[in-house]
């Protein structure tokens, strides 16, 4: 499948995968991301038989598992024009991990291929697909974007964000350095070696801080939350959105790692 817009008048059909963290810890990602598809013209179904991509138990290398988990997203997915998610990590899971699972399966590798073929992340979907170059939105703040190694490093998703950001009303994006550079997450990693993790979400605090940025956007929620916590840790004011919650106007309230309000 070609990365160019449908010409038809029928409107573009995206089943959004939601992913586990969007639908457990920040359900409003999910919502904002559906927003700027509708209003990119696409038509979005949420498939209720979707789940995790099974990264989490490819990591661990339970590779049953991970297969009985990608076959049912297959199946989930297998009626739409395309598939986006608001995360790097999970996009690339579909469309770089599913077709080498299934690689010596010739029941579920074209299977698999089809999927990571029409598979997309949401702002590289937004600017390559669906050719979107103004969104509707303002946000008054001086934001800071950072890079995910896994929308960065297997999904080609930089300049993409920035670009969309450009649109948005009273916006000022900083770079910060080392935007590319990993925030210690990596899933199991800041499990299995906490000391550098601490080490590394630090350091990216620290360039936050430096950038005099007063937000920090970002395209996959591990990241951000990690990063999150780490700020509250250390007392900074500094606010965490996903990039997808300013694009569709959906910026206001508590950001990423703090409290809801009561009111």
């Amino acid at each position: 499948m070609t990365d160019t817009k449908k010409t038809s008048a029928v409107p573009i059909q995206v089943g959004l995968f939601v992913t586990c963290l969007a639908d457990l810890v920040r359900p409003k990602v999910a919502f904002a991301a559906v927003r700027l598809l509708e209003q990119a013209g696409c038509t979005v179904t949420v498939p209720q038989a979707q789940t995790c991509c099974g990264q989490p138990a490819l990591n661990s290398g339970d590779q049953a598992s991970t297969e009985r988990i990608a076959q049912g997203v297959i199946r989930a997915f297998a009626d739409f024009d395309y598939v986006v998610a608001p995360s790097g990590s999970c996009t690339g899971t579909l469309r770089h991990k599913y077709p080498e699972l299934f690689r010596q399966d010739l029941k579920w590798a074209a299977r698999a291929r089809a999927l990571a073929d029409k598979t997309f992340e949401l702002t590289r979907f937004l600017v390559e697909v669906m050719k979107i170059e103004q969104v509707n939105a303002s946000y008054a703040g001086t934001c800071t974007y950072h890079d995910s190694c896994a929308g960065l490093r297997e999904m080609n998703v930089h300049e993409q964000p920035r670009r969309l950001l450009q649109g948005v009303t009273g916006l000022t994006l900083t770079e910060m350095v080392d935007a590319n550079v990993c925030c210690g997450f990596g899933g199991l990693f800041s499990v299995k070696y906490p000391d550098i993790s601490v080490r590394m979400v630090s350091d990216k605090c620290a360039n936050v801080a430096s950038s005099g940025a007063d937000t920090l956007l970002g395209g996959d929620l591990g990241c951000l939350l990690n990063i999150a916590g780490r700020l509250r840790r250390e007392d900074s004011p500094v606010k965490v959105l996903h990039v997808a919650e300013v694009l569709a106007g959906m910026a206001d309230g508590p950001g990423i790692g703090e409290p809801e309000s009561d009111s």
